[in-house]
C-alpha cells in the first residue's frame, strides 16, 4: 500500500535506501550500478562526500532567502563561475529547479526580448520533430514525445516542428553527412518564411538529443548553418543542454563541439549531480541589456529559484569536474564504452546503430538491421530491455517513439564521470546480456502468437 502517485502506479518499484559510489541498493540489498544517472542526472555518483559536506555546511549557514529580498554567495558564486567557463558572451544566469522550469524560462525570456525590441508581433516558437523539452504546459508544446503531449494535446499551443538532424535513419542514399545536414537545417530558413519572419522569437534544440532519439549528435557542420539562418532573420537560438551538457557528452557545455553559441542556454540533471534540484538559464549579453534598457526586469519568478543550498552543491559539483579532471575520464571512458559495444554487438540482428559522445550513448534497437524496421511498439522492447537489465542489476535508461514518435525503442546510457575502465567494462557486458534476454524472449513470444494465428 502506498499513498503516492508514482509514474506507474501498477508497476511497483522497489526502494533505493543507499547510494555509494556508481550503485544504488534496495531494501532488500541488491545492487544496482547506475549505468544512466537515473536519467543523465547522477554524474558524480552517489554519497560524493565533497557535495555531502558541501551541502551540509551550506544548511549550517543559510539555507533558504527569497531572492525577491535577498541574492545569496553560492547563488553569486555558481553564476560566476557558469559564465566564465561558457562559450561567447553567455554572462548572464537565472536558476530554478529544473529542466522544465528553465526551458520555460527560456521561452518567456525569448518573448520578452523581443518585446522590449518592440517585436510584438514575435510570437511563433519553431522546434525539431522527436524532441522532449519538458513536461510543462509549454515546454511539452515545443516538443514532440508523442505519448506523454497525447492527453493534454487540445490544451496546448504547439510549436511549428522541423526534421531533427537524425542521420541513421533520414540522411538519402545520394547525399554526404554535410549536405544532409544543410538540407534538414535549410527546413528552419522554409519554417521561419511560411510563419513570416516578423512573426519568429526562437528556435529550440537539444545539441544532442537525448530521451525521445537516444543520444543523436548532429552532422558537422549542421548548427553552424542553424545560427546562420538565426542571425539573418533575427531569430533567437535556444540551445536545451539540460541532459546533454555539464560535461556528460565530453566538454563542459555540448555546443563547444559544434563551434556555436547560442542566444539562450539551459542547463539542469546534472548541474548539482542530483544532490539538490536546480536548472540554469544562461542569457547573452545583448538579452540582458534589454531587459535593462526597457522594463528594466526579467518578468519571471519562483519560490525556490536561487536556491543557496542547491546553488551551493552546483558549485560544489563543478569544482569536483574540473579539480579531478573528469572531462578527460568522460571522453576516455565514453570511446572504451563505445569500442566495447560495437565489438560485442557489430553483428546483433537487433541493434541497428550505437551512437552518441563522451559518457552519453544510444543503442537503437530494430526488428530488422537490414531495413531498420523498428519493432511493433506494442512490444515496448525498451522497457523489456529495462526490465532485463534491473534483474541483472543495471540500470539503463529506456525510450520509444524512435523511428517517428510512434515506432522505435532505444536505450539510453549515461554512466556517472568518475566511471572506472573494469566498470565500463561489467556495463557493456550487463547491458549486452539483457538484450539478449529481453529480445530473444519477446522474438520468441511474437514467433508462437503468429504461428497461433
Amino acid at each position: 500500500m502506498t499513498h503516492v502517485i508514482h509514474r506507474e502506479p501498477l508497476a511497483p518499484l522497489p526502494i533505493a535506501i543507499r547510494g555509494d559510489g556508481i550503485y544504488i541498493f534496495d531494501q532488500s540489498g541488491k545492487r544496482y550500478l547506475d549505468a544512466c544517472g537515473g536519467a543523465a542526472v547522477s554524474c558524480l555518483g552517489h554519497g560524493h562526500p565533497k557535495i555531502i559536506d558541501t551541502i551540509k555546511r551550506q544548511v549550517e549557514t543559510l539555507a533558504y532567502a527569497h531572492t525577491s529580498f535577498f541574492s545569496n554567495d553560492p547563488m553569486e558564486r555558481l553564476a560566476e563561475n557558469l559564465a566564465q567557463h561558457s562559450p561567447g558572451d553567455l554572462n548572464h544566469v537565472q536558476f530554478v529547479c529544473g529542466g522544465s522550469e528553465g526551458i520555460e524560462a527560456a521561452l518567456k525570456m525569448a518573448r520578452q526580448y523581443q518585446v522590449e525590441k518592440g517585436e510584438t508581433n514575435r510570437i511563433n516558437v519553431i522546434a525539431r520533430r522527436r524532441s522532449f523539452h519538458g513536461s510543462t504546459f509549454a515546454t511539452l508544446a515545443v516538443g514532440e514525445s508523442v505519448w506523454r503531449k497525447a492527453p493534454f494535446m487540445p490544451m496546448l499551443r504547439n510549436a511549428e516542428q522541423i526534421a531533427p538532424c537524425y542521420e541513421y535513419r533520414n540522411r538519402r542514399e545520394e547525399e554526404n553527412s554535410h549536405a544532409y545536414g544543410q538540407r534538414v537545417a535549410n527546413e528552419l530558413e522554409s519554417a521561419i518564411e511560411k510563419l513570416g519572419p516578423e512573426t519568429v522569437a526562437a528556435f529550440i534544440a537539444e545539441p544532442v538529443v537525448g530521451a525521445t532519439l537516444g543520444a543523436v549528435a548532429p552532422v558537422e557542420g549542421y548548427f553552424k548553418r542553424i545560427r546562420e539562418i538565426c542571425d539573418r532573420y533575427g531569430v533567437l537560438l535556444i540551445f536545451d543542454e539540460v541532459m546533454c551538457g555539464m560535461g556528460r557528452t565530453g566538454t563542459l557545455f555540448a555546443c563547444e563541439q559544434e563551434e556555436v553559441t547560442p542566444d539562450i542556454l539551459v542547463l539542469a540533471k546534472g548541474l548539482a549531480a542530483g544532490y539538490q534540484p536546480i536548472g540554469a538559464v544562461l542569457a547573452r549579453e545583448e538579452i540582458y541589456q534589454a531587459f535593462l534598457e526597457g522594463s528594466g526586469k526579467f518578468v519571471h519568478g519562483h519560490t525556490f529559484m536561487g536556491h543557496a543550498i542547491a546553488c551551493a552543491a552546483g558549485c560544489a559539483v563543478l569544482e569536483v569536474i574540473e579539480q579531478d579532471r573528469l572531462l578527460q575520464n568522460v571522453n576516455e571512458r565514453g570511446e572504451q564504452l563505445k569500442i566495447a559495444l560495437h565489438q560485442r554487438l557489430c553483428d546483433h540482428p537487433f541493434v541497428g546503430d550505437i551512437r552518441g559522445r563522451g559518457l552519453f550513448i544510444g543503442l537503437e534497437i530494430v526488428q530488422d538491421r537490414k531495413t531498420k524496421q523498428p519493432f511493433d511498439p506494442s512490444l515496448k522492447q525498451a522497457a523489456n530491455i529495462q526490465k532485463a537489465a534491473m534483474e541483472l542489476g543495471l540500470m539503463c535508461y529506456p525510450g520509444g517513439g524512435t523511428a517517428d514518435g510512434y515506432q522505435g525503442d532505444h536505450v539510453l546510457l549515461a554512466p556517472p564521470y568518475i566511471v572506472t575502465a573494469e566498470e565500463i567494462d561489467l556495463i557493456a557486458e550487463r547491458i549486452c546480456d539483457a538484450l539478449d534476454v529481453a529480445l530473444d524472449t519477446q522474438v520468441t513470444l511474437q514467433r508462437r502468437t503468429n504461428v497461433a494465428r
